[in-house]
């Protein structure tokens, strides 16, 4: 099955996941999700994640990670889509919930959270914003 917005669909599947208390969650895999998942993983809102090949097929499984029963995720949301793109410059970058989440943005220098490009005075295109 083709999907139009596979991060899109990375993100469902994590808040899906984690809303319903299951332990783990498995997705298919690219370059693009392992560089968000690895900031998840930093910024502390999931445990860990690995990836699996088998052939030509790379898929990857998600550790979520709870506190008191409850998910760490609050929510998790798409800025930027394939049908409208959202780039903002490193001025415009702004905390997400008095930096309590973060926002993923990707920029020239690689994927990074927004803190650390607006610290390195870059702008991009926001993929998405955790809480």
């Amino acid at each position: 099955m083709s999907l139009s917005d596979p991060i899109a669909d990375m993100l469902t599947r994590i808040r899906n996941a984690s809303r319903a208390g299951h332990v783990s969650v498995s997705f298919p895999g690219s370059r693009l999700k392992t560089a968000i998942l690895d900031i998840f993983k930093t910024e502390g809102f999931i445990e860990n994640y690995a990836v699996k090949k088998s052939g030509n097929k790379t898929d990857i499984d998600v550790k979520l990670k709870y506190y008191n029963k409850m998910p760490v995720i609050r929510q998790m949301e798409r800025v930027s889509t394939p049908g409208r793109r959202f780039y903002i410059a490193a001025k415009d970058l702004r905390p997400v919930r008095n930096n309590i989440g973060i926002s993923v943005v990707s920029t020239s220098k690689g994927v990074m959270t927004g803190r650390k490009a607006r610290k390195l005075n870059i702008g991009g295109e926001i993929i998405c914003r955790v809480w």
